[in-house]
């Protein structure tokens, strides 16, 4: 094999979360050379593993689009994933509550999409039906999904990075891309160094960036600068003491406001028995912002110069603020969860660690809701993968490698 031939054949996947995990697994179960570039010096360190652990069925997405499509095809992949590594994958369900007519009147909608995309087993609750479902749980009518599920997420990536090395891809940690570099359709060059090794380039065939937190500032380094941009949202949570666990019996949420991606603060029973309460939606003053005191000036000045975020503040400024004052004060943080779950008092909540949601932002102001994957010659940018990409990982990698392998026939 020519040392041309050689290059053609070696794809890069720049992050090591789920979803770029998954890319290099699939690619390197059809025989490619695969190399993995993650910044940290471990794996799923962001979004990968600040998450709730919610395997989603499916309920919310508008049909057609790559979250409904994905979302049921991962679904079923991330179920004989677990089943295949043995790990664990339990179908809890969830209830999504209805607290007055109008929001009654939004979940018949979510019904309606959920039933569209294929989700089994829903069935709408009214007032009886919900608190024989969830004693402890109040609203004028609830829509249950028994097969929504959760797992253990960080599990699942270290999973699928034992089976990209086991076939025969490279993993290399402490590796930041500084450099990325398309020449024609088939060759890319990129440059990525660490603290061992220095500065190094690597010339392959394509690249896939998977890049969560750094999508648009990696994609960016290829040339692909349209858009949108990342805004950074820390989602905050609560967690039940030992003693009041009991109050939920499967996943409790809210009906969105469909305004906003974001699903409300919900009640989430994880695999370790922890019960987690949130996640609000606060601006992070740093990309990586998991506190409230972490600030990176280079990154917020960033977020302020792309004009679809100053856009956006100025329209939803007012809700902003309130999540805000429910960042600042535990009572009105709860207060939201316990117009449907009345009995939760502040005493029964510590503090949990946070998440930072990357949101993608059109240069109009838009929040992007479905993934969103563009192609710049051999470079395939994922530039918006939120909620539900962890569920829907192994079906985003199907996509992707398809639309690779497409395009560089073995």
């Amino acid at each position: 094999m020519t040392a041309a031939r050689t290059a053609r054949e070696r794809v890069g996947v720049v992050g090591g979360g789920l979803v770029g995990l998954a890319v290099a697994r699939r690619l390197a179960q059809l025989g490619r050379e695969v190399v993995v570039f993650e910044k940290e010096d471990e794996l799923a360190t962001h979004q990968s593993g600040h998450n709730s652990g919610v395997v989603h069925a499916g309920l919310y997405y508008q049909p057609g689009s790559l979250k409904a499509t994905l979302c049921r095809r991962g679904v079923a992949l991330l179920r004989e994933f677990c089943t295949e590594h043995g790990l664990e994958f339990r179908e809890i369900g969830k209830v999504v509550v209805a607290r007055d007519d109008l929001e009654a009147g939004r979940l018949r909608a979510i019904e309606g999409r959920a039933r569209h995309n294929g989700v089994p087993g829903i069935r709408w609750l009214d007032q009886a039906g919900l608190r024989e479902l969830e004693p402890n749980v109040t609203g004028v009518a609830a829509l249950h999904s028994p097969t929504t599920a959760i797992v253990d997420y960080p599990a699942i990536a270290r999973a699928m990075a034992d089976d990209v090395v086991a076939a025969g891809g490279q993993i290399l940690l402490a590796t930041t891309v500084t450099g990325i570099s398309p020449a024609g359709a088939d060759a890319v060059t990129v440059t990525a160094g660490s603290r061992a090794t220095g500065s190094q380039t690597h010339q392959l065939g394509q690249v896939v960036l998977c890049a969560g937190l750094q999508a648009d500032s990696v994609a960016r380094l290829a040339g692909d600068d349209p858009g949108p941009a990342i805004v950074p949202f820390r989602g905050e949570y609560y967690r039940l003491v030992p003693a009041r666990t009991g109050l939920v019996r499967g996943l409790v949420y809210p009906v969105p406001d469909p305004a906003y991606p974001f699903l409300g603060v919900h009640l989430t029973p994880r695999v370790d028995g922890n019960v987690d309460i949130g996640p609000n939606a606060v601006l992070a003053l740093a990309r990586e912002g998991y506190r409230r005191r972490d600030l990176r000036p280079g990154d917020l000045a960033a977020v302020l110069r792309w004009p679809g975020a100053r856009r956006l503040f100025r329209q939803h400024w007012r809700a902003g603020l309130g999540e805000m004052r429910g960042s600042l004060s535990r009572r009105v943080f709860l207060a939201a969860a316990r117009e449907y779950v009345p009995d939760l008092r502040t005493s029964d909540v510590v503090r949990a660690p946070a998440g930072v949601r990357a949101q993608a932002v059109d240069a109009d102001g838009s929040l992007v809701d479905d993934f969103r994957i563009s192609r710049l010659g051999p470079v395939t940018a994922v530039r918006n993968a939120p909620s539900p990409a962890a569920t829907s990982s192994l079906a985003i990698a199907e996509h992707v490698v398809d639309q690779i392998t497409a395009r560089q026939p073995s």
